[in-house]
């Protein structure tokens, strides 16, 4: 008696993966209302402190450098950052532990043998969304706050290097956060444990370190948050001079080092544990 033996179901491709990784990305209802409100409140604050800036102007004969760093700064402040700062990295965290909270995790990777391409597909949605979003909210907010400041003079242009680097940084920005919320979630496995260690490390470590010494100078300068203010200091003008400051190639290897980092240890973590 002959035995009939299923055919083997084809490996699935890396665009696959994307597929179902968007699709599941794009299913979680409050992706869009987070991130679209998220947005909003990025753009009314640059609207807010450029609206300020331009009441309070005085016209005369200031060092045009720290006039074009403050109306960038009007465009995304510390506010901003904040906000995408805390929303990219929370959605990160939340992304993959609540898949591990609903077992949606252990389906997919029964599914698929190479757990690493998994991760690796999940990092590249994630990644390429909230570039979406730090791209939409830092180009919104530039683009309506240089309006509000055109009539005094001080409003930039995308096309200068300086506000091109400015806008970049900040769209930038959330994808790094985002990713490292990532790592987090799949270490910590638990929704509420993986934001806060998500906001711990991006939000409040940078308060505990110092540019007192070189060592600890290093070490804030190889934090997320400190890059991104590096990167959008287009000129160190009024600044208090400081022996160990941050360079602006370093910031941008901050950025690569953390996203790079993140998604290896996330991947090395799932492989390890989950195979």
């Amino acid at each position: 008696m002959s035995t009939v033996t299923a055919p083997a179901l084809p490996r699935p491709r890396f665009g696959d993966l994307l597929a179902a990784e968007w699709l599941k990305f794009r299913s979680l209802r409050s992706i869009p209302w987070v991130l679209g409100l998220s947005t909003l409140a990025v753009v009314a604050s640059g609207l807010r402190s450029a609206v300020y800036t331009h009441g309070h102007y005085t016209p005369g004969p200031g060092d045009p450098a720290v006039m074009a760093q403050v109306a960038l700064n009007s465009a995304f402040d510390t506010l901003s950052a904040d906000i995408v700062m805390l929303v990219a990295g929370g959605v990160g965290a939340t992304l993959i532990a609540g898949e591990y909270a609903t077992g949606l995790i252990r389906t997919t990777l029964a599914a698929v043998p190479d757990r690493r391409a998994v991760l690796l597909a999940k990092a590249v949605v994630l990644a390429a969304a909230m570039l979406g979003f730090g791209a939409l909210g830092a180009g919104v907010s530039f683009g309506v706050t240089q309006a509000v400041l055109a009539d005094l003079g001080i409003g930039r242009s995308i096309a200068d290097p300086t506000a091109l680097r400015f806008v970049a940084a900040a769209a930038l920005f959330a994808p790094v956060c985002a990713l490292v919320g990532l790592c987090l979630g799949t270490l910590v496995r638990h929704s509420a444990g993986a934001v806060v260690g998500t906001v711990l490390v991006l939000f409040f470590l940078p308060s505990l370190v110092t540019e007192r010494y070189r060592w600890t100078a290093d070490l804030l300068h190889a934090l997320p948050f400190p890059a991104w203010q590096r990167l959008a200091r287009t000129s160190l003008a009024g600044l208090r001079p400081t022996e160990y400051p941050a360079t602006v190639a370093g910031s941008w290897a901050t950025y690569a080092l953390w996203s790079l980092a993140s998604v290896a240890i996330a991947a090395a973590v799932v492989q390890r544990r989950d195979h």
